[in-house]
């Protein structure tokens, strides 16, 4: 079972856990990790707990298989015994995949191996609410230019610490972008075809505690840190049952082409699909069959406070409008490779069959070509 702390100013805490699980800790940290509190008390954590940090930085957003390769190396090289990634979805995918590689052949390609589960205990520290990568099995980086997407249920942190001062140094931006990421999740597992009653219950809670907080968090209220944290984690719980649909599969190449944020990409994708499903609901691919995707588009509506589910469409919308986040300039000749980037896997959770030439024409309204 996953632990779950609230951190206070010092940090005691934080040592006093570790300390029982290992004795050396590589420190997987992104390029957020130098404007935190904690970065100026990891030396006085260290020496109080009696352990120490070998720090592993050398990876970027979307990061590299051979970056986990290298985190891999300093991992066994420097005789660590434990994982700690402090950071956003990129750090805690990186730690994830050194967790998971760690005790494998070194002398062959990780993702050509059998995942074999290993005793290394992994501890997170989300600098974001937004990935939920903290309460997930998935682990994504890139391989000559291309997403994998690991799954694998030890991957799923030991324990989460959450500090709500982290998310006070955030730029109104990444604010905006991780908070539509979170809620693009909790709206996406919602109509997956794998979802549960259970995903929609965790569904519901994140889409709740998302909305209610949202605008505060983006004024700066730092009394509504700790529930946006919240509300990130049970949308990850959510996609860590059922896993996210079209709106993911369409946004990658997106993040890479355009170079905007991942939850900027998601978001203008799920606002197509939104008025794309109004449209296409005898297109249902779900097994459950056409009504009980209808039941639930009617019960996704509900969390959200509206009447049907064209009144979320229009929220969705409004709220995009109210945020400032537009599609990013394109070109015509950006099309095709767009549609072929996109993953079918993903689209096969998605409730509504997509061909190409509709892919193309999503893409199209996204970009307003």
């Amino acid at each position: 079972m996953q632990e779950i702390f609230y951190l206070d100013d010092n940090y005691l805490k934080l040592g006093d856990v570790l300390k029982n699980y290992g004795r050396k800790y590589l420190l997987v940290c992104d390029s957020s990790f130098s404007f935190l509190n904690i970065s100026k008390e990891i030396v006085s954590i260290a020496e109080k707990s009696k352990i120490s940090f070998v720090i592993f930085n050398k990876f970027q957003s979307n990061p590299q298989l051979s970056s986990v390769v290298e985190g891999v190396k300093a991992f066994n090289e420097k005789k660590c015994d434990a994982i700690f990634a402090i950071g956003g979805g990129s750090a805690m995918d990186v730690a994830k995949a050194i967790k998971l590689f760690a005790k494998m052949d070194q002398n062959k390609n990780f993702l050509s191996q059998k995942i074999v589960e290993n005793d290394i205990k992994l501890f997170v520290m989300p600098t974001t609410a937004g990935t939920g990568s903290e309460a997930t099995k998935f682990s994504v980086i890139y391989y000559n230019g291309e997403k994998q997407s690991i799954t694998h249920e030890s991957c799923i942190p030991f324990a989460v610490f959450y500090d709500p001062t982290v998310l006070q140094t955030l730029p109104l931006y990444q604010k905006k972008v991780t908070f539509l990421d979170a809620l693009c999740h909790a709206i996406e597992s919602f109509w997956s075809v794998n979802s549960t009653e259970d995903s929609r219950e965790l569904s519901t809670k994140a889409i709740s505690i998302l909305l209610n907080n949202y605008k505060e968090y983006l004024k700066g209220d730092s009394s509504v840190c700790l529930s946006m944290f919240d509300g990130a984690y049970f949308a990850g719980q959510a996609i860590n049952i059922a896993q996210t649909t079209a709106g993911h599969a369409m946004s990658y190449k997106l993040t890479s082409l355009y170079g905007i944020a991942h939850g900027h990409a998601v978001a203008i994708c799920l606002s197509a699909l939104l008025t794309y499903m109004i449209t296409h609901q005898n297109d249902c691919i779900d097994p459950r069959g056409k009504a009980y995707f209808q039941y639930i588009l009617k019960d996704l509506a509900v969390a959200i406070g509206k009447e049907k589910f064209e009144d979320v469409d229009a929220m969705f919308k409004n709220l995009l409008k109210e945020l400032d986040i537009v599609p990013p300039k394109a070109k015509e000749e950006d099309i095709p490779t767009l549609v072929e980037s996109v993953n079918p896997v993903r689209l096969k959770n998605f409730p509504i069959s997509l061909s190409e030439k509709q892919i193309e024409g999503l893409y199209r309204k996204i970009l307003n070509l």
